[in-house]
């Protein structure tokens, strides 16, 4: 392979890459999220800045992904954290579980998902929507919902999918230390809700060191939600650089300055 050739390709092995190209596109993408409330204090120890902590809530999602362009089909499990940043209100991306290596290796390498391995699963058992989370042989989180009690606003549903997210990308170098350490930022806008609805739900989460979710203890139940949907990720953008001395410039900021 020509040198003006390897920076070209995706991803390793040069011959048969880990991921292809984007964008990815979701049919039937199938979310159950359930809000919870827990100790604001743990939640700060865990963000980080400059993104700030306002309330004590966090989004438990199981999200069933069967068709998914260039990645197959898997289920995702993850913790997410509503957060301001400049003003503006958002999700961050706390931890993602799934056992597809395509969609870990995509995720991690061309956005900034924190990704690991687990299995997830979302399925229906008689009248009750279930979300299950294995590390190795282990359960560290099961989610029960009433399975579609009362149908939710499709524009509510949108708003939910739609929020602006946060995510850390972290990556160092061969000498050990930090090559890239931005904070990214990403919006959902390409999405058709296909049906959603409301009910009540359950969370109980299991202490494991590998897969900390139940570090943030379920003190309350507030919401659930299940929503179906198409969608396509978007690509995200560099709000803040660690590294550097400048910040990054927004298109929108950039314009406003014309």
């Amino acid at each position: 392979m020509k040198l003006e050739d390897v920076s070209k390709q995706m991803s390793t092995p040069l011959d048969a890459p880990a991921f292809p190209k984007g964008p990815y596109r979701f049919n039937n993408r199938e979310f159950l999220n359930i809000y919870y409330r827990t100790d604001i204090e743990a939640l700060r120890k865990i963000v980080p800045e400059p993104l700030e902590v306002d309330d004590s809530i966090v989004k438990f999602e199981v999200i069933n992904m069967p068709d998914v362009s260039g990645l197959g089909s898997y289920v995702e499990v993850g913790q997410v954290i509503p957060v301001t940043y400049n003003g503006e209100k958002g999700d961050y991306i706390h931890c993602m579980y799934l056992d597809n290596f395509g969609a870990i290796a995509s995720g991690r390498e061309i956005g900034a998902y924190p990704k690991k391995f687990g299995k997830g699963n979302l399925f229906i058992d008689s009248d009750t929507l279930v979300g299950t989370l294995d590390y190795g042989s282990l359960r560290v989180a099961t989610a029960t919902m009433g399975y579609k009690h009362a149908p939710l606003d499709a524009e509510e549903a949108r708003e939910e999918i739609c929020k602006p997210y946060f995510m850390l990308k972290h990556l160092r170098g061969q000498n050990g230390q930090a090559r890239i350490c931005e904070l990214v930022r990403g919006e959902i806008k390409d999405v058709t809700i296909k049906g959603s609805w409301k009910s009540p739900a359950r969370l109980q989460l299991f202490a494991h060191v590998l897969a900390p979710l139940a570090d943030l203890p379920v003190h309350e139940v507030v919401y659930a939600s299940h929503i179906l949907t198409d969608l396509t990720l978007p690509r995200t953008e560099i709000v803040y650089d660690y590294l550097a001395t400048e910040q990054p410039v927004k298109e929108k900021e950039l314009v406003s300055q014309k």
